[in-house]
C-alpha cells in the first residue's frame, strides 16, 4: 500500500459468507452430478441421456455462474473497475453459454423422443429467465462495460440493472425447483411418496438451491458490504459526465 497504509480489507463476515457461498455451490453442482450419474444413467449428447445436460447446464450456468457473476463487485473491492466490469460481464456470458447448451440439450431430446416443448410452467418460467437474462446481459454490456451511455442515462437504468439482476437470479433457481419437481414426477411418480433415495437426494437439491440464493441474495443487499467507490474511479466518472453531457462536474 502507499505511504506505508495498510492494505484495504473486507467488512466483517463479508468473506465468511462468500466462502459459504462457494461451499454451498460446489456442493450443489456435486449433487446434480451424483443424481444424474447414480440415478438418471450419467450424461451423453447424442443418445438417449442427451436429456441429462439439461439440468446439469442449467444449474451450472443458471444458478452457480450467475450468482457468481452478482458476488463479483462484493469480493473485488479494491480492484479496478474496469477489470471488475469485465469479470463480471464475462462470468454472465459464461453462463448464458452453458445455458444455451442446456436449452439445445431438451429441445433436441424432445424432439428425437416425440416429446411436445413449452407445455409446462418449468418450461414457461425457465425460458423466460434465460431470454430476460441474455437482454439484461446485452443491456449492461451496452450501458455499462461499453462507452455509450451518458452519465445521467447509466445513474437512470443503474438502480433497474441492480433489480433485475437478483430477480432474475430468483427466477433462475425458481425454475430449477419447478424442474427439479417435473422430473421427479415423470421419473419415479409411483415410488416419489415413499421417500425412495432418489427422491430424497433430488429433494436435497432443491434445498442446497435455495439455501445458495439466500446467502448470495443476502450478500448482494447488505448495504454496508457494497463495493466502496475508489478515488481514481470517481475523478474518471465526472470526466466522463463532463465528456458526456456538456458540462462541468460542479455545473
Amino acid at each position: 500500500a502507499m505511504d506505508g497504509a495498510p492494505p484495504p480489507t473486507s467488512p466483517t463476515g463479508l468473506s465468511a459468507y462468500v466462502a459459504v457461498s462457494q461451499l454451498l455451490g460446489l456442493t450443489l453442482l456435486a449433487t446434480t452430478g451424483a443424481w444424474l450419474g447414480r440415478y438418471r444413467g450419467g450424461v451423453a449428447w447424442h443418445s438417449p441421456l442427451q436429456f441429462n445436460a439439461h439440468p446439469l447446464c442449467m444449474v451450472l450456468g443458471m444458478v452457480f455462474l450467475q450468482g457468481d457473476a452478482l458476488l463479483v463487485y462484493r469480493v473485488f473491492r479494491h480492484e479496478a473497475k474496469r477489470s471488475t466490469k469485465a469479470m463480471h460481464a464475462l462470468l454472465h456470458g459464461l453462463a448464458l453459454v452453458i445455458a444455451l447448451v442446456g436449452i439445445i440439450a431438451v429441445f433436441e431430446s424432445h424432439r428425437t423422443k416425440g416429446i411436445p416443448d413449452m407445455y409446462s410452467l418449468h418450461s414457461w418460467c425457465g425460458m423466460a429467465a434465460f431470454v430476460l437474462y441474455l437482454l439484461q446481459w446485452l443491456l449492461g454490456c451496452g450501458f455499462f462495460l461499453f462507452p455509450g451511455a451518458s452519465f445521467s442515462v447509466r445513474g437512470q437504468y443503474k438502480p433497474q440493472h441492480i433489480f433485475f439482476g437478483i430477480a432474475l437470479f430468483i427466477l433462475s433457481i425458481t425454475s430449477c425447483l419447478l424442474g427439479i419437481t417435473e422430473m421427479l414426477l415423470f421419473k419415479i411418480s409411483d415410488s416419489y411418496s415413499h421417500f425412495v433415495p432418489e427422491g430424497i437426494l433430488a429433494n436435497t437439491l432443491g434445498v442446497l438451491l435455495v439455501a445458495f440464493g439466500l446467502v448470495v441474495c443476502y450478500v448482494l443487499t447488505r448495504e454496508e458490504w457494497k463495493r466502496p467507490p475508489l478515488a481514481e474511479e470517481m475523478a474518471l466518472s465526472m470526466d466522463f459526465k463532463t465528456l458526456t453531457e456538456g458540462e462541468s462536474p460542479g455545473g
